[in-house]
This record gives C-alpha cells, sequence and structure tokens, in this order.
C-alpha cells in the first residue's frame, strides 16, 4: 500500500547537483558515532549500479527506517543529513543519535524534500523508493552526482545465485562499511549477526522433516478486515527454512499479499506468527485486536492453532528486512521451542 507523493523529476532535482557541491558536516563526535573513514576512493555494486565514492559521504540521506536504523547502527549518525519515512517507534538504542537528524519527511520523501537536504548519498530499503514521483529515480540523481544505494535483498535478480536474504543483508552492512571508511564496524555487526543467524539454525536441525514439518502463518496486518500475511518472496519464508518450518503461504507471490480468512483457515497452520505493529497506530495493527479478530471469526477461530493459542508475536517491523530481523528470528526460534516443535 503506497502513500501518494508529489511529482519529482529531473527538473525539479536539478538544483541538486549545485547544494550538494562542497557540503560537509562538522561531525558531533557523539557516543556511539564511527570515526571519519579515511579520504580514499572506495568502489559497491549496489542493485546492479556501480557507485564510486572519492571520500565517505558525509551528507548522507535514509529514505526509510531501515536504512536510518543501519546507518545509526554502524555509528553514522553525524554523516547523515536526514531521515524519513518513519513508521514506528525509534528503539531505544538509537533514540538519542536519531534526535540528532533532521526529518525531512515523516512519511515517503519527494524530490522536492530530498533536494532541500542536499544529500552527497541516498540510501533506501526497497527500489520503489527511488520513482519519478517519489525522491527521484537512481538514474536521475546519478546524473546530479548523488550515489543511490539499494539493499540487495530487493535486487534479487541483481545478486550472486544462492545467497539466502540474510546474507543479502549482510553484504549490506560490508558494502556500507566500504562506502563510509567503517569496514571494522560493519565486519562486527555482519559477524554478530552471522552468530544470530546460526543459533537459530541449530533449532532448525533439532525440529522434524519432511511431513512433519511444522507449518506457520505470518499475520502480518490486517486491512479492512482483511489479513495481508507472508508471501514466497518475503523474509519470513527465509525465517522459516532456518528453523525448520514451512511458511503456509510460500507457494503465493509477493512480500505480504492479501488473502481471505478462509484460505488461512484453508492452510491450518501447525502455529501462527502475529507482528504486532501497534506502534504505527492503525486500526487492527495490534498483536492484540489481530488476536481479537481471529478468535471471533467463525472459521479461523476453530483452528487448534487459534483454540490452543499456538501463537508467537514479534514486533511486525522486524519482520521486513532490518538491522533487527534476527531478533524476530531469535524469538522466533525460541517460540518453537516453546511450542514443542524443536526437540
Amino acid at each position: 500500500m503506497r502513500h501518494p507523493a508529489r511529482p519529482a523529476t529531473a527538473l525539479a532535482l536539478a538544483a541538486l547537483a549545485l547544494a550538494t557541491a562542497g557540503c560537509s558536516t562538522s561531525g558531533g563526535g557523539s557516543s556511539g558515532a564511527a570515526a571519519p573513514g579515511p579520504a580514499a576512493p572506495a568502489s559497491v555494486t549496489s542493485c546492479g549500479s556501480p557507485l564510486a565514492f572519492a571520500a565517505p559521504p558525509e551528507r548522507a540521506v535514509a529514505l526509510d527506517q531501515a536504512s536510518t536504523e543501519t546507518l545509526l547502527e554502524l555509528g553514522l549518525q553525524d554523516r547523515m543529513a536526514g531521515t524519513a519515512n518513519l513508521k514506528t517507534k525509534i528503539p531505544p538504542q538509537y533514540e538519542a543519535a536519531y534526535a540528532k537528524i533532521p526529518v525531512i519527511a515523516p512519511k515517503i520523501a519527494t524530490g522536492e524534500q530530498l533536494r532541500a537536504a542536499t544529500p552527497d548519498f541516498v540510501v533506501a530499503g526497497s527500489t520503489d523508493l527511488f520513482t519519478a514521483d517519489r525522491a527521484g529515480t537512481r538514474e536521475e540523481l546519478a546524473a546530479l552526482k548523488v550515489p543511490a544505494f539499494v539493499s540487495a535483498v530487493d535486487c534479487p535478480d541483481r545478486n550472486p545465485a544462492g545467497k539466502s536474504p540474510f546474507e543479502l543483508l549482510f553484504s549490506d552492512y560490508e558494502n556500507l562499511g566500504r562506502v563510509f571508511g567503517v569496514e571494522e564496524r560493519a565486519g562486527r555487526l555482519a559477524a554478530a549477526q552471522r552468530d544470530a543467524v546460526a543459533r537459530a539454525a541449530e533449532t532448525g536441525a533439532e525440529v522434524p522433516r519432511g511431513a512433519d514439518r511444522p507449518t506457520v502463518v505470518y499475520l502480518y496486518s490486517v486491512f479492512n478486515g482483511m489479513p495481508y500475511v507472508a508471501g514466497k518472496s518475503g523474509l519470513p519464508s527465509e525465517m522459516s527454512r532456518i528453523v525448520g518450518a514451512r511458511n503456509a503461504f510460500d507457494d503465493v507471490d509477493g512480500d505480504w499479499p492479501e488473502v481471505s480468512w478462509e484460505e488461512v483457515a484453508k492452510r491450518d497452520p501447525d502455529f501462527i506468527v502475529i507482528g504486532d505493529l501497534s506502534e504505527r497506530g492503525r486500526p487492527g495493527d495490534s498483536a492484540a485486536e489481530k488476536r481479537a479478530v481471529m478468535a471471533q471469526h467463525p472459521v479461523v477461530s476453530r483452528l487448534d492453532a487459534v483454540r490452543d493459542g499456538r501463537i508467537i508475536e514479534v514486533p511486525g517491523i522486524e519482520l521486513d528486512p532490518s538491522v533487527r530481523s534476527v531478533h524476530a528470528l531469535g524469538l522466533l526460534a525460541a517460540g518453537m521451542k516453546d511450542l514443542g516443535h524443536a526437540r
């Protein structure tokens, strides 16, 4: 579900080339901030596009919450000129750093809003934020010498074959580390999260395989009374594989397709994962509301998973690729043990 945005054409972005020339920040040196990287050239490839940097960016803009939190985790708040599209509250560990960053747009940023921030680098978790009616296309930005980085997770056709979504996410950290000259910090982050994935996989090794493998439905959102669940292209399918379960909607295209409650009942999952989006504040977003809807539905309420309370709650935002996703993976692994699926 996209939010409408004002048009942002190449003309609307044209001032960026002049605005970004010579821009710099003083660097606040706040607690947790990464030391400035070396003034050495760096190059990475993002979603099939080569990006070159004569020096580390000093006025980066993150177009979504996932990108913002990745940059904060890397200690780059003093080199951020803007953030946008906050969906839930910032976690406590990032609050102080986040407070220093200008919010250029409460929702999806337009080209005008991006131009006003005078960025020298733009980061986003998904390609759909780089369109002419949003922040501008990556080609428009490249023509203005503003490199645009997209998470590798959102570019499956441009990545090496066989790389898991989590490995693609970790490659984002490592590439951003090279861009900003904070390779050591990025390497530590990737290593720690690889360890978290390995621990969750230990649970998967204890789960029965084949026909006895448990099935799960991920209930992300309820909009106008209809459920949105994890399809085969979203991160939850990979989470399921790691912990030894199977996403019951692995045969449906899309990250979060709309389905019917009757179809959920037909899949009859062994357990249900509810994404709690209560901080987003929309009707039906909280875990409690989703539980209530299922308990009151004439068909879904009769499922064993609902009747017996075989439900795991996780922060909804962590079911989309981000620096926080390994936390949801850990909750999933622990929940499967609690439910008796892991021996």
